[in-house]
């Protein structure tokens, strides 16, 4: 019996040391596969940081001429030299659109410029109703390579008269108090900046370990989530429950004034890690002038793991007076050119 008992308990004892042993040699878990570590070289290394995406990225339809640069046919309203995306809906398109401009999704950008087989250096025009949202489809073309996509400026709303509404409304072209929403409030103020944090960058996994398709599958994912903007009038009654980006020089922060608590951001770059200064557990809103340029700074930010989103119609809805006797970028009402059916 004694040495029963003393078998098993040596048997007991093999087993738990083989168990203790299996143990330790498992190896290690796996470390996370960071894709944006990945995506971020690939950014760096074929010169898709956003100072350089912004070159050109906009046609102005009042031009410097009496004839813009690619818009010289009033007579038919078409834009020789563009292929034309127009992303408004199905029903306002076949309302009225600009000659020869194909309805496209604003998430089937890529895929329907791919169909159609377009060259990277292509002319692609992108029109929307404002010019906002268009900023969403050309960052996302120009990302992945088609570097001539530009955005219409004011959107078919500096077209023609018919859809200048949504900027009637939300700046001061017609009625100066629409665009001066932050005239004498205390939540506008001309203090200097609050210093800009440092924030570990953003983390998040791919299928793949290649940075061109990393891209491409983010810039899909942003284009996906579609577009949305935070309300000018919400934040500024509240700033202190948003964290605010003000994409603005630093003499035009104090000069013409800002959301309370503002960060004044002048330069968005991956270049000397200008990105840190975004948290990117936080979404952060982002306003320039018009909400134009932001939309083309959320997207690319978004791409890149943050979540930002721009503040609707920019300072044309807070300050617009004071930025248009300043000689900034106002909305200045329609070219009058004419649509199609």
């Amino acid at each position: 019996m004694k040495k029963t008992i003393q078998s098993a308990a040596l048997l007991a004892m093999l087993i738990l040391v083989s168990l203790l042993h299996s143990c330790k040699e498992d190896p290690p878990p796996a470390p996370a596969n960071n894709a944006y570590l990945t995506l971020k070289t690939h950014m760096m290394t074929n010169n898709l940081d956003l100072p350089a995406l912004l070159a050109g990225w906009v046609v102005d339809p009042f031009g410097a001429t009496a004839t813009p640069p690619g818009i010289v046919d009033d007579a038919t309203s078409t834009i020789p030299g563009y292929t034309i995306y127009d992303i408004r809906s199905a029903a306002d398109f076949a309302a009225n659109h600009i000659k020869n401009a194909k309805n496209v999704v604003l998430k089937d950008v890529i895929t329907t410029t791919e169909t159609l087989g377009l060259a990277k250096d292509a002319k692609i025009l992108v029109v929307c109703l404002t010019g906002q949202t268009a900023g969403q489809a050309v960052m996302a073309l120009r990302l992945l390579g088609w570097k001539n996509a530009q955005v219409l400026k004011w959107g078919m709303a500096g077209w023609n008269a018919t859809y200048q509404g949504p900027w009637v409304s939300n700046s001061g072209f017609v009625t100066p108090a629409n665009g001066d929403l932050a005239v004498g409030s205390a939540n506008w103020v001309t203090s200097a900046a609050p210093a800009t944090g440092s924030f570990a960058e953003p983390t998040f996994t791919s299928t793949s370990t290649d940075g061109a398709a990393i891209l491409k599958e983010r810039v899909q994912a942003v284009l996906n989530a579609g577009f949305s903007t935070a309300d000018g009038a919400a934040v500024l009654a509240t700033p202190a429950n948003y964290t605010i980006a003000n994409y603005w020089s630093a003499a035009d922060y104090t000069t013409l004034g800002h959301f309370a608590g503002a960060y004044n951001v002048p330069v968005i770059s991956l270049a000397g890690d200008l990105n840190k200064g975004f948290d990117p557990s936080k979404e952060t809103l982002i306003y320039c002038w018009t909400g134009q340029t932001s939309s083309v700074a959320s997207f690319w930010l978004n791409v890149l793991g943050y979540k930002t989103k721009g503040i609707g119609f920019g300072a044309n809805r807070m300050i617009y007076s004071a930025i248009k006797a300043a000689n900034k970028t106002i909305y200045k009402g329609p070219k009058a050119w004419t649509v199609t059916q």
